[in-house]
């Protein structure tokens, strides 16, 4: 079900570098972006795609939980609940879809999780036991267990995927959607308590580069920002703008499309 709008019917955003149509509601069932295709040189004419934003709904599981398949890797972990997590977040969270697709296909989402709201769900206990033993920084890894550990209220784990294709004009109202939520709900959740879980001082994220191998000839320790390709654009800025960050190889995967490995927070 559509939210009620509130005062974000007051509320414009900016537009994005491409045509599209879209109401300023607090729902987001009615909002699109259509995009037009011709790059196929194999197929004649324009293919339109009307995407959809939707608050996320259990109808929405199988579709989150294909794109979430190796968010850790090949680490066997209770992924379908923290699916659920994302589902069951209503407020703070975005589902991308063409709108009237009878397959109710799901093209992306983001989301944002507050690490202490969740931190006694075997989901996140799983993740934060991953991340710890993937990092082998001793005095960064310090500093994810104090994410994990006393400032946990603060910290938001910010997760997003999408299918390869998506085109990327839709990214920008993605993620601004996304911080206006997390915005209003400091002030709209209905507790305290859960206005205080998303007043996020820090995010965390997992996401995943490609990162030529190392050139024999180069000193030990020099680095160069060309070595790494970031599959999703919006990860280079995020990388950009964190306070620290941590790589960690794939173990158990080929890397495919949007599939090698980079954590970091800002």
């Amino acid at each position: 079900m559509p939210r009620k709008p509130t005062r974000r019917a007051h509320l414009q955003k900016a537009q994005p570098a491409f045509s599209h149509e879209h109401d300023t509601k607090k729902s987001k069932s009615k909002r699109k972006e259509p995009h037009s295709s011709s790059e196929d040189e194999d197929f004649e004419g324009v293919v339109q795609a009307d995407f959809a934003f939707f608050d996320p709904k259990p109808d929405d599981f199988h579709g989150v939980k294909v794109l979430l398949q190796t968010y850790l890797d090949n680490k066997e972990w209770d992924l379908s609940s923290f699916v659920d997590l994302i589902l069951q977040q209503t407020t703070v969270g975005t589902v991308i879809k063409i709108e009237d697709d009878e397959d109710n296909g799901i093209y992306g989402f983001v989301s944002a999780l507050n690490l202490h709201r969740y931190k006694d769900c075997k989901c996140m206990m799983e993740v934060k036991e991953f991340l710890l033993k993937m990092c082998q920084d001793s005095d960064k890894k310090d500093k994810l267990k104090s994410y994990f550990g006393e400032r946990a209220a603060h910290v938001g784990l910010l997760v997003s995927q999408y299918v390869v294709n998506l085109p990327p004009q839709l990214l920008p109202p993605l993620y601004d959607g996304l911080f206006d939520e997390i915005t209003w709900a400091t002030e709209d959740e209905p507790t305290e308590e859960l206005r205080k879980s998303f007043r996020f001082k820090y995010y965390l994220l997992v996401s995943k580069v490609y990162k030529h191998k190392g050139d024999p000839k180069k000193k030990v320790g020099s680095s160069n920002e060309e070595d790494v390709i970031y599959l999703k654009p919006e990860d280079e800025i995020f990388h950009n703008l964190s306070a620290w960050s941590f790589c960690f190889p794939l173990r158990g995967q080929q890397v495919t499309t949007n599939e090698a490995s980079l954590d970091f927070d800002s």
